[in-house]
């Protein structure tokens, strides 16, 4: 058995898996806040709780980390976990559960799970896009999970869009992720409805400074036409970084995943819209497929005990 653990900013899931048949046979949750040798401690519990409840022996460990983590399991960088930053969190938690454990980032892993079980099966050129409270990624290239010189391959949430925009929580200016993440949806519905032209969103959320994404997305879905509007404004600001993954990647396929992934077809449907109109020659080249990820809030996790089966 194998145990893939997906840590995030605020809490971590585990699952137990049958790696003869990647079937979910056992989980566990728990937070992930405090410094690094808290997360481990939580971690080995976690870990711990599901052995005892296994049917088999577990063989090895997977961890998905948010953030700057590659195969020599610290934690580099990370504004979601600043108390992991810099702790030997993979070598630990080995010592600790006396298993194998294997370390990448979080949207690396969920790659992995989306091309061997999920939305990147038949498909060896594709981008994996999580739209979450902030947008990561991982890339397919060749029909290999790339994962760069030091595993931390799969951030396209912090390349530059706008050198002239706000400066991000990163302490750079104008990111993709500023612009078309879940928080950025939410945004454009406050901007919109401080200017009058969304009015449904202040009766929604009580007030403008209120409304999130989700009250944007309840009013699309209701049929507000300003909310449709501001949806749209969104969806093209998630292709403008899309269409640059595609120049520079040539791929075939995006994957669109993370919480924001819940919105279903209308998500993929307004971002494949306004990919065509972003992308350089684009009546040159073949249709990028857009298409929903399949694994949903698990592909992390299954995909860290995916790299801990083959960590190579």
């Amino acid at each position: 058995m194998l145990i893939g653990i997906d840590v995030g900013g605020s809490k971590a899931s585990a699952l137990l898996v049958d790696p003869t048949t990647w079937a979910i046979v056992g989980r566990e949750r728990t937070t992930s806040h405090g410094n690094g040798p808290a997360l481990v401690e939580s971690l080995a519990t976690m870990v711990g709780g599901l052995r005892k409840h296994s049917p088999e022996p577990v063989s090895a460990v997977g961890l998905g980390i948010a953030g700057l983590a590659g195969r020599s399991g610290t934690v580099a960088w990370s504004p979601n976990l600043p108390g992991a930053v810099g702790h030997p969190v993979g070598p630990d938690l080995e010592r600790a559960v006396g298993l194998p454990v294997a370390v990448g980032n979080d949207a690396t892993t969920a790659t992995l799970a989306e091309a061997r079980l999920g939305a990147g099966r038949d498909c060896d050129d594709f981008a994996l896009v999580t739209l979450g409270t902030g947008i990561g990624g991982g890339f397919v290239l060749g029909g290999r999970l790339h994962t760069g010189a030091n595993g931390f391959s799969g951030e396209p949430g912090h390349m530059v869009v706008s050198a002239d925009g706000p400066v991000h929580l990163t302490g750079h200016r104008g990111p993709w992720e500023y612009y078309a993440s879940g928080n950025a949806l939410g945004r454009l519905g406050r901007e919109a409805a401080s200017t009058g032209t969304f009015p449904r969103g202040i009766q929604l959320a009580g007030s403008a400074g209120g409304i999130t994404g989700h009250h944007v997305m309840d009013a699309v879905a209701e049929g507000d036409q300003p909310a449709q509007a501001v949806f749209t404004d969104w969806c093209t600001e998630v292709a403008r970084g899309v269409a640059n993954l595609v120049v520079l990647l040539d791929l075939s396929r995006i994957v669109l995943g993370g919480g924001l992934a819940d919105v279903g077809e209308p998500l993929r449907a307004g971002v494949a819209a306004a990919l065509g109109g972003l992308l350089p020659g684009a009546d040159s080249r073949p249709v990028v497929d857009v298409v929903l990820a399949q694994l949903g809030a698990d592909a992390g996790a299954l995909g860290a005990a995916l790299l801990a089966s083959d960590p190579a």
